[in-house]
């Protein structure tokens, strides 16, 4: 609610912040607002990151028509002198009935935007990240990078574990990613940790080893 304020804290604790989520929504009737908080945060490059249920599109048209509205603000952004990126999740990857899926569309009808890829998500809706590394390695500007629980582990945290414990291959996708993508921007996540120290401190640690 104070980006100003959170601005301080991250000085004081030696830390920037050079991308940021902002919805659909804001992106396309608050963009002023969107500018006011990047640029009092330091936000350079400007990420949608998510689309509710009931906004979601049920097919091929419906999809291409989203990338569209996304490279509209993606033409703004560029104006206002911002990168602009999607970020998946896992329902970008869930077959529609002609077999392909809404990822394809959305990069292909918005050629100009980047991508911010949540390899874990990319995993759990049931894809290899692997080919679309190859296929759209230039168009990832950031690169979430999140772990999955081991069968039996990760419970209580929706399935997902810390950094290089789980069972995604960090270490190759790392060196992969490094020669292969466009990609500034590697962000550790954890959708629900239940000890975010932990959580920090092993990511980091294995992350240190890639």
């Amino acid at each position: 609610d104070d980006p100003g304020a959170f601005r301080a804290e991250l000085d004081r604790n030696g830390l920037a912040m050079p991308t940021g989520h902002f919805s659909i929504d804001a992106l396309e009737n608050d963009f002023d607002g969107v500018r006011r908080t990047a640029d009092a945060l330091g936000i350079t490059l400007l990420i949608c990151p998510f689309l509710m249920p009931d906004q979601r599109p049920s097919d091929v048209a419906g999809w291409r028509g989203f990338g569209e509205r996304l490279a509209k603000v993606g033409d703004a952004a560029k104006k206002a002198g911002y990168g602009f990126a999607w970020h998946n999740h896992d329902f970008e990857f869930k077959k529609l009935a002609d077999g392909s899926v809404p990822q394809d569309h959305i990069l292909s009808s918005a050629p100009d935007v980047s991508w911010e890829m949540d390899v874990a998500w990319v995993v759990r809706g049931g894809d290899d990240p692997l080919p679309w590394i190859e296929k759209h390695g230039k168009r990832i500007s950031a690169v979430h990078v999140k772990d999955m629980a081991k069968p039996g582990e990760g419970l209580d945290e929706d399935g997902w574990s810390d950094v290089g414990h789980g069972t995604i291959d960090w270490a190759g996708l790392i060196k992969v990613l490094r020669a292969r993508s466009a990609a500034q921007y590697y962000v550790m996540e954890q959708d629900n940790p239940n000890d975010i120290e932990r959580f920090a401190r092993r990511s980091i640690a294995a992350a240190k080893t890639y």
